[in-house]
């Protein structure tokens, strides 16, 4: 069984990502620990994501990455698109093409 609360790392950690539309953000969190959140802009249905951020006691984890990951199957659900303009957004498309039909 998954523990939320464990460590990144530790057998059974399971990072849970939210849609916050009311912050207008996705939110990677690890317990009740909010570890990364993507801040992102809805214009005409694409999500404009301008900021993702790790908080500095979870960074080198690869939550940022996992939170991107979990927030562009929800875009994909959605039938949304998504317009990277934050540096680590651009970065995560350039590295996984399999997403690269998202990208407007």
């Amino acid at each position: 069984m998954s523990d939320p609360t464990a460590e990144p790392g530790q057998p059974g950690a399971v990072l849970r990502v939210v849609r916050n539309d009311a912050r207008s953000r996705y939110e990677g969190r690890l317990g009740d620990d909010l570890t990364t959140v993507i801040d992102y802009e809805l214009q005409e249905g694409v999500l404009v994501v301008t900021h993702t951020g790790t908080e500095p006691r979870w960074r080198g984890r690869g939550l940022a990455a996992e939170t991107t990951r979990q927030a562009l199957e929800d875009v994909r659900a959605a039938g949304a698109r998504v317009q990277p303009l934050c540096p680590f957004t651009v970065d995560y498309f350039d590295a996984h093409p399999e997403v690269g039909d998202l990208r407007v």
